[in-house]
């Protein structure tokens, strides 16, 4: 079966305004490029299911999910922070997005589909149980992740964040979950501004610091996370996928190119192999070059897929 590409028209629909990086405009690039590309030939399009409330409170707060409804606004924006808003609209994507996941889970665990990847916003991995921030409302890795364990009963589940931004989120919900191990690099210091010390013993993190060398970026990932990766043996890999490390991407100062991004997904798909097969499931992230993004997603699937 092919590499499932998931995304929902209400992706579209979430905007915090002209001005803002995380706009509707990213999946178009994302789109574009796989076409140009050839690889959307590859893959199998599904719209993606709306995620229920039940979904979202394994991993986030009936009060915080309460909030965020009292919050919609029926016309214009609502600010939760300067950066982080939203529309009439917002909710629904939101919902479709973690249900993106959802149903990446059941592809790659049901329907023996070579992974998935989720083009789907608002983002992610900076939702912490009970607050959105950095663009994000619901943790979608995070509702993926734990749909897996439930529905599954997986108890060794892998989540590799490579965002220039720490997923702060994601490992406030997981800290110390001994089913789920986290691996990430992240530039630091920069948004979100810290991450927990001491470092819960089922995360991995590697702050980088700004204008680091692709080349160093990846070497310490691999020392410091491989070793754990395979001796973890996960069932089921996800994948936060963030492209503004990307040397052309403005929001951080790292120096990513496409090449960087498929030697890390080959690393890492590699390793898990024996245990996870191709039960893959990738969520996009950040990533606001809209030139960069489109490449690097096409060299991320394609590494993904083994095409």
């Amino acid at each position: 079966m092919e590499t499932l590409y998931i995304t929902h028209p209400s992706c579209h629909l979430h905007e915090m305004g002209r001005w803002h990086p995380e706009s509707p405009e990213r999946l178009d690039a994302i789109n574009d490029q796989l076409l140009s590309s050839g690889l959307a030939s590859y893959l199998l399009g599904r719209k993606a299911r709306l995620a229920t409330d039940q979904d979202i409170l394994r991993v986030h707060d009936a009060a915080y999910l309460q909030q965020l409804k009292q919050q919609l606004p029926k016309q214009g924006y609502f600010n939760i922070d300067a950066d982080t808003l939203m529309n009439p609209h917002t909710l629904e994507a939101a919902y479709a997005a973690a249900g993106a996941g959802l149903d990446a889970v059941d592809g790659v665990m049901q329907e023996g589909a070579a992974g998935a990847f989720c083009s789907v916003r608002p983002p992610g991995h900076h939702a912490e149980s009970n607050r959105a921030m950095g663009f994000c409302f619901f943790n979608n890795v995070a509702v993926a992740a734990a749909y897996a364990m439930e529905r599954y009963g997986l108890s060794r589940v892998l989540i590799v964040d490579f965002d220039v931004h720490h997923g702060n989120g994601t490992e406030q919900i997981f800290a110390d979950d001994e089913r789920v191990l986290m691996c990430s690099f992240f530039q630091h210091p920069f948004f979100p501004g810290s991450y927990q010390v001491p470092v819960p013993k089922n995360m991995v993190n590697i702050p980088v610091q700004a204008y680091a060398k692709s080349t160093q970026v990846l070497e310490a990932f691999k020392q410091q996370c491989m070793p754990r990766i395979k001796a973890f043996r996960p069932e089921i890999v996800f994948f936060s996928a963030g492209f503004d490390a990307h040397r052309e991407d403005e929001m951080g100062q790292l120096s990513l190119v496409e090449a960087d991004y498929a030697e890390l997904t080959t690393a890492v798909v590699k390793a898990c192999a024996p245990s996870a097969g191709q039960r893959l499931v990738s969520m996009l992230e950040g990533g606001y070059d809209a030139s960069s993004l489109g490449r690097s997603v096409v060299a991320h699937v394609r590494a993904m897929a083994g095409l």
